[in-house]
């Protein structure tokens, strides 16, 4: 397995160390270059207020460092270097005369399936797809809270798989081995944060694709709460199993991004009541909780088997749960039939969005034949789908009478190779990709908030992640909990070798 090298990676100003990484189980350990430059998104904040540092300044040190990985890790589909630029004097200008904002400066990226005006929404796909006229609503938020927008992270076509390549775009590399993907679908979200490209990203998830690319690149990863962050002006993206969400490297630069993008636009379905994410990342959850330990997955017509790396890891954080002084219990979730309430609004998804590409004939052939699948589990398929929701609810929920929440791995394998999808049929990709990935996507049913956070890494370096499940409107529950892990394992000292470390 090949490291990404300082080399590689590393053309920021900074004093070379020595260069040395040693990883066994739960302990990982990273020095190399120490940039006193770099900071997290919150560290940002802070900085940009008290006039420490310019916003040009950090947009420029993000535009250096996307320019700089583009041929190794190709994060990006979009880079508004020209734009961002503008954007940065406007806020520095702004700082200037005394405005605070929640983000005020602060470069960071949104994945390809979100609009912002003046560019294309690809979303994966082949093809010369028009200008924006409008941000999307989310986007309009992080403007509105004052983030400057510097680009546009890769998916894969239509988000449908967890890895992050395609013949529109090339393939997207793990910044923790480039010889590994990232995930997906908000694949090159997870390099651009974990790569220090940017300090944080919004990405979306319909199936895992936030927390899949947060536990394979060592990031935390929000799903929330259905209508929790508007996805306008798709009223409800693959009929209501994909929301938006952040990746970052800690769980209070995470909330700080979902709380700056929340809100509903007036043509959303769904609203969900306010919730203080921000407030939650600052204090441990105020009682014992309990929690059921679940490594059995939903069925699905596909064998899996959990890696024991895997295994081990989600042991573990089984342990440190304890230790921290909650009651963890063996228990799983009744799934009963949930995957049938998921295939024909997924395949819907992908037959609606077909519609907008340029030239469907430059598509996936897998793409074509999913969206095929989407006529004909349309109509009276598609409605039974969305009425199992309700009792599949009440099913799942009735677990939350005895526990507050759920701990599961949030995949079944470390990071797959880069290709290991690549040139397969429809079906060997789907069972490929259910066997890696089985634990995330009920949620995306539900509706309900889940979250990745890191759990430790394989003997060979590559990171894994463990994953909190929540009944509606549990983000702060979830949050709080996370932040109390993330205070006892400190998974945000570890960096990939080569890559400036946070001082």
């Amino acid at each position: 397995m090949r490291r990404v090298c300082a080399t590689d990676l590393c053309p920021y100003n900074s004093s070379p160390v020595s260069v040395c990484s040693s990883a066994r189980g739960n302990e990982v350990r990273v020095t190399g270059f120490v940039s006193e430059e770099f900071e997290g998104l919150q560290a940002q904040v802070l900085g940009l207020a008290g006039r420490q540092v310019s916003s040009r300044e950090v947009v420029e040190r993000s535009l250096r460092r996307i320019e700089a990985t583009r041929r190794t890790l190709n994060a990006f589909r979009v880079v508004r270097a020209e734009a961002a630029l503008r954007e940065a004097d406007e806020a520095d200008r702004r700082l200037a005369a005394g405005e605070r904002l929640p983000l005020l400066g602060v470069p960071v990226a949104v994945k390809d399936d979100m609009d912002v005006a003046g560019e294309p929404t690809a979303f994966g796909c082949p093809g010369d797809f028009p200008p924006r006229g409008a941000d999307s609503e989310a986007v309009r938020r992080l403007r509105a809270a004052g983030a400057v927008i510097v680009g546009k992270t890769n998916t894969p076509e239509l988000g449908q798989w967890p890895v992050t390549d395609g013949p529109a775009f090339g393939v997207t590399r793990n910044p923790w081995s480039i010889e590994h993907t990232p995930g997906g679908s908000s694949g090159g979200a997870g390099a651009a944060v974990a790569a220090g490209l940017v300090p944080a990203a919004l990405g979306s998830d319909g199936a895992g694709s936030i927390r899949i690319p947060a536990a394979w690149t060592h990031l935390v990863g929000i799903k929330p709460q259905r209508g929790r962050i508007s996805t306008w002006p798709d009223r409800e993206p693959f009929r209501g199993i994909t929301c938006f969400g952040p990746l970052a490297r800690t769980v209070a630069d995470a909330a700080l991004l979902l709380h700056a993008a929340s809100g509903s636009h007036d043509g959303d379905i769904h609203r969900p009541p306010t919730v203080d994410v921000v407030a939650a990342a600052t204090h441990e959850p105020r009682r014992r909780l309990r929690i059921a330990l679940s490594l059995r997955p939903a069925f699905a017509a596909v064998r899996n088997a959990l890696a024991p790396a895997v295994r081990t890891a989600t042991l573990r954080m089984a342990e440190t749960l304890e230790a921290l002084g909650h009651e963890v219990v063996e228990e799983n979730p009744r799934y009963g039939p949930i995957g049938l309430a998921f295939v024909p609004r997924s395949m819907a998804g992908i037959r609606d969005w077909t519609a907008r590409v340029p030239d469907r004939a430059l598509l996936d052939v897998r793409t074509r034949a999913n969206a095929r699948g989407g006529l004909l589990l349309g109509g009276e398929v598609l409605r039974a789908a969305r009425a199992a929701e309700a009792p599949l609810r009440r099913r799942i929920g009735e677990m939350f009478w005895r526990f507050d929440a759920v701990l599961t791995p949030t995949t079944a394998v470390p990071p797959l190779r880069t290709g290991a999808l690549a040139g397969l049929g429809t079906w060997e990709t789907d069972s490929r990709m259910i066997a890696a990935c089985p634990y995330a996507w009920p949620w995306n049913v539900l509706g309900w908030p889940a979250l990745s956070v890191p759990s430790g890494f394989t003997e060979d370096g590559l990171p894994m992640g463990a994953q909190l499940l929540g009944p509606s409107n549990s983000e702060p529950l979830l949050i709080s909990l996370a932040a109390q892990l993330e205070a006892d394992l400190r998974w945000h000292e570890h960096w990939p070798e080569g890559l400036p470390a946070p001082r």
